[in-house]
């Protein structure tokens, strides 16, 4: 199998993690936290940049104003209510509104010591390839949201350094949204092509990869077919080239780090693995006509 180099943070912990936030909370528990998120909490009002963590995310959202958060190579707004399921590994970014409240719940195997399933089999929504979105009704929000609450209200009234009720809650929460997403799932598979599902993972993988791999050759290895037949099953399944949719990726995380953070135009350029930040600004103005600077004068005036 091919090694491959990650760019980026890379969290092994999840203190590192929430301290990179950043946020002044932290877990005495290296394999288990929870929290809930509360409506203006300015100190994780924040945008995120590309980074994975070496532990498992689950996230309930409601009021999430104007929280971003990109999805199959498309940057979704307006999302109001959403569920958001994460593995380790995979590459990540977020921006994340103050007005946004809801759970967070971050856990690795370990913390599960009286059960030890495959997670990625026994609960299909951790895909180890793709980070699992459901946008959500307000009803079907105010349905999972007192199942997360008694997983929180025991995580923090435990004096058990373990956590072990709150966990086995965790596993029973875990089967319950199972039964959701496989639902989902089955309705949403009842309409895939031969192409669409060729297309479904190429995305998958753009989504993870994009920093680190830029041509079709490199996606068509990944996914064990022709660089000719990737791009025909792309082309048939979306009517847009393979290419487009690697430099919509590239752009829509460019876009967010000239936005929504101080970096300079070269630590942005460096960040998305361009060999300068020279060669970063001639892609950047090919597909917005604009230089990342302009950009930047430009949204600061919105």
């Amino acid at each position: 199998m091919e090694t491959i180099k990650h760019i980026g943070p890379y969290y092994k912990e999840i203190n590192d993690f929430l301290q990179s936030i950043p946020s002044d909370y932290r877990t005495s528990n290296p394999h288990f936290y929870c929290l809930r998120l509360k409506e203006n909490e300015i100190a994780i009002n924040t945008y995120k940049a590309p980074f994975r963590k070496d532990f498992y995310f689950i996230g309930l959202i409601t009021n999430a104003g104007k929280t971003k958060i990109i999805y199959d190579n498309t940057k979704v707004t307006k999302l109001n209510s959403f569920l958001v399921f994460q593995s380790p590994g995979l590459l990540y970014s977020f921006l994340r509104d103050n007005s946004a409240s809801g759970y967070l719940i971050y856990f690795k195997k370990e913390c599960f010591s009286f059960f030890k399933p495959d997670f990625e089999k026994e609960f299909p929504f951790f895909d180890i390839l793709h980070t699992n979105f459901f946008k959500l009704s307000q009803a079907k929000y105010g349905a999972f949201a007192p199942h997360f609450q008694d997983v929180f209200s025991v995580y923090e009234n435990s004096n058990d350094k373990q956590h072990t009720i709150s966990t086995i809650k965790l596993l029973a929460l875990l089967y319950q949204l199972k039964e959701f997403t496989t639902s989902f799932n089955q309705w949403e598979q009842g309409f895939t092509t031969p192409q669409q599902i060729i297309l479904q993972k190429f995305v998958q993988l753009v989504n993870n990869y994009y920093i680190e791999k830029r041509t079709i050759e490199e996606y068509a290895k990944l996914l064990f077919v022709t660089p000719n037949h990737l791009s025909q099953s792309v082309k048939t399944a979306s009517d847009k080239t393979a290419l487009s949719f690697i430099n919509d990726r590239i752009m829509n995380e460019a876009k967010s780090l000239i936005q929504f953070t101080d970096f300079d135009i070269a630590q942005i350029a460096y960040q998305l693995n361009f060999s300068d930040p020279a060669n970063f600004g001639k892609f950047f103005k090919k597909h917005t006509d604009q230089t990342p600077l302009e950009f930047r004068k430009q949204s600061t005036k919105k």
